[in-house]
């Protein structure tokens, strides 16, 4: 059996509708596992489930359409994959919102709610509630992707930022008191991916070449370029690996020489 075998998992993957968790859910799906494709519309998530059917088979992807901002949505998300498919075994939690680009001392409080609300405690409450069909299992992977905003400030998304950074110390705790359970937690920090979710920072001819530029590998990052990294936190290959942080960004955090 192959260290990269997910088969027989069932696995829930937040905000898999496009970009990095639509990667992700297909490539767990080519591994194996059988995949919650969700995000908050359910004729999006339809349409990926179907095109993961068709290459693999029926049942082995179904959609359920959540809000990460609804905590009663999240427990429905649950709810319905145990009803059609069974208990989690793999969760990756993906979905993520940045409703403010500026300074820090121009946000909202109902904008930096809603950041801390969706990335923070949105993984949080996924994390509770997958957790219970882990330790029944006797073990589970659970990975949170953050994004390599949380190793450093910003004059435009701090507040952005900052979630991201609660994420790693989300992971390490949790991972600490899982452990116990042979449940895996680790985290995976994206540099700039050509995904909507980032299309501001790449979508200017200008923009897009000056970030290519200072990228060790002279490109930005595609959502499969992440999807192999959660197959291994997910996999058996990932088997001793917890409470980290996978940073997968072309060479942008090492600095480029003089």
């Amino acid at each position: 059996m192959s260290l990269f075998d997910c088969t027989g998992k069932i696995a829930v993957i937040t905000g898999s509708s496009r970009g990095i968790g639509r990667a992700i859910a297909e490539e767990l799906a080519d591994h194996g596992a059988r995949v919650v494709i969700s995000s908050r519309k359910q004729d999006s998530c339809e349409e990926v489930a179907a095109a993961i059917n068709a290459k693999h088979g029926d049942s082995r992807a179904v959609a359920i359409a959540a809000s990460i901002s609804d905590k009663a949505a999240l427990e429905n998300l649950v709810d319905e994959t145990h009803r059609q498919l069974g208990p989690i075994g793999i969760l990756i939690c993906n979905a993520a919102s940045n409703p403010y680009y500026g300074s820090m001392d121009g946000i909202s409080d109902e904008q930096f709610r809603k950041i801390l609300d969706n990335n923070v405690l949105s993984n949080h409450w996924l994390v509770q509630l997958a957790l219970p069909d882990m330790r029944k299992a006797g073990g589970g992977a659970i990975v949170v992707v953050s994004s390599i905003g949380g190793l450093k400030g910003s004059a435009t998304i701090g507040a952005y930022n900052i979630s991201k950074a609660a994420d790693f110390q989300l992971v390490r705790n949790y991972a600490i008191e899982a452990g116990k359970d042979n449940i895996r937690i680790n985290a995976i920090a994206p540099g700039v991916v050509k995904t909507d979710f980032a299309r501001a920072l790449w979508e200017d001819p200008k923009m897009h070449d000056r970030t290519a530029a200072m990228t060790p590998l002279k490109r930005l990052g595609e959502p499969r370029d992440i999807a192999g990294a959660a197959v291994y936190l997910a996999s058996e290959a990932g088997a001793w690996m917890t409470g980290q942080m996978m940073v997968i960004d072309g060479g942008v955090t090492i600095g480029v020489g003089l």
